[in-house]
């Protein structure tokens, strides 16, 4: 079953920080090993048994270290996700570690929402232009300004300026332990 297959049920916000931490510790991995996923989103992740969620759908990935790059160029025939893709990524169709970077920024948003989808309501053109103006999703009812400012730091303008998902993977370890708000994100349990 996909994360967005849940529908939201009985899943709290110690579930979704969990979430956030397994699939930025798998990106991680990814990272280390030097691939780009290119696909990140709520539909490519698995859970399984004791609610392992494993980060799936490696169609678009690819290695890329070569010649000393850390930007994989696209072929222009790729259909992209563009509400799950980076501004950089839509403009020049070269992808690097931080477009999954801000890929999974939409991701959180998808799972502080239950998977609601992102920018709803809006087409690819719309959404693409509205980028341009540095929109950013709002913060949804639900979600801790903790939480959101994890989601904003992904979506940083500048790619480089992104954090790498050791950092968020241990941002998410850690939520519960520097959240010093915690006794009011206990309305969302």
């Amino acid at each position: 079953m996909s994360m967005k297959d849940d529908a939201g049920s009985k899943i709290h916000l110690t579930q979704q920080v969990d979430m956030a931490a397994q699939v930025a510790s798998g990106m991680a991995y990814l990272e280390s090993q030097n691939y780009i996923h290119r696909d990140l989103a709520a539909r490519n992740v698995l859970v399984g048994e004791h609610n392992i969620y494993k980060v799936a759908d490696f169609g678009l990935a690819r290695v890329f270290k070569v010649e000393n790059e850390d930007i994989y160029e696209a072929k222009h025939e790729i259909k992209l996700p563009v509400k799950w893709t980076a501004p950089e990524a839509i403009r020049t169709n070269k992808f690097s570690i931080k477009s999954d970077v801000w890929s999974f920024g939409i991701l959180l948003y998808e799972i502080i929402t239950y998977g609601k989808m992102p920018y709803s309501g809006m087409t690819g053109a719309q959404v693409i232009q509205m980028l341009g103006q540095n929109y950013r999703l709002p913060q949804p009812s639900n979600c801790p300004l903790q939480f959101y400012n994890i989601m904003l730091e992904c979506w940083n303008a500048e790619p480089k300026d992104r954090p790498t998902f050791e950092t968020l993977h241990w941002k998410f370890e850690d939520y519960f332990v520097t959240d010093s708000s915690y006794s009011d994100t206990n309305n969302f349990l």
